[in-house]
């Protein structure tokens, strides 16, 4: 049967590649030269068996142990991965029939949003699950990190925009995620959200069928 070929979810990786997600579940590894042009596909990462909705790269200080790569499917699976010469395999999150459509990675904890509207936070080190949060009433389209605060923004097609801050708790070293600020764009689907800043100060937003920012 005929089916459409494109590329989903893109990151910068270990200082020098180009990781870009598939419709046929690999993740394409490119090596990126520090001059000139001649950008070669150095490796192609196949542990997936569904489309790639995203890729995220390690965005804080990675704990030892844990992965500075993690990629997603229209299955809800997960693989975090550790950059190098060679790409390794840490350890795969098996879906749970909800599509991920967005990740993140900070600071070796994996957010993930899914097609139900929840948001997961998972260790990148041993992929257990450490939060679960119903963060709005449809699909979560959009995720995004502000490195410097680790404050997270989330948007659906419920309409809403929110504003998260993620934390490790110091006495037991528990992930901790509190609600800051919720916004609602009035009768629009939101489709795209950005923290404009990496202290997370400002956001911007973007609907499906919208022409504006």
């Amino acid at each position: 049967p005929a089916h459409s070929v494109f590329a989903r979810g893109i990151a910068a990786a270990g200082g020098r590649f180009i990781c870009v997600g598939t419709s046929f579940g690999a993740v394409l590894v490119f090596d990126i030269p520090p001059k000139g042009t001649n950008v070669t596909l150095s490796e192609v990462l196949e542990q997936h068996r569904d489309p790639i909705t995203d890729i995220a790269a390690e965005q804080g200080q990675a704990p030892d142990g844990a992965g500075d790569l993690v990629t997603a499917d229209d299955s809800g699976t997960l693989c975090l991965w550790s950059t190098g010469e060679e790409f390794t395999l840490l350890g795969k999150i098996p879906g749970s029939g909800s599509t991920c459509s967005s990740v993140t990675l900070w600071n070796g904890i994996v957010a993930a949003g899914y097609g139900n509207g929840q948001i997961r936070l998972w260790e990148a080190g041993s992929g257990r699950i450490r939060a679960q949060v119903s963060a709005h009433a449809r699909w979560i389209y959009a995720l995004d990190l502000a490195p410097l605060t680790g404050k997270l923004l989330s948007g659906a097609e419920d309409s809403f925009v929110h504003v998260w801050k993620l934390s490790r708790n110091p006495d037991t070293d528990d992930i901790e995620i509190r609600h800051c600020h919720a916004e609602c764009v009035t009768d629009t689907q939101v489709c795209g959200a950005r923290f404009c800043d990496p202290a997370g100060d400002t956001f911007a937003v973007t609907g499906y069928d919208l022409s504006e920012i």
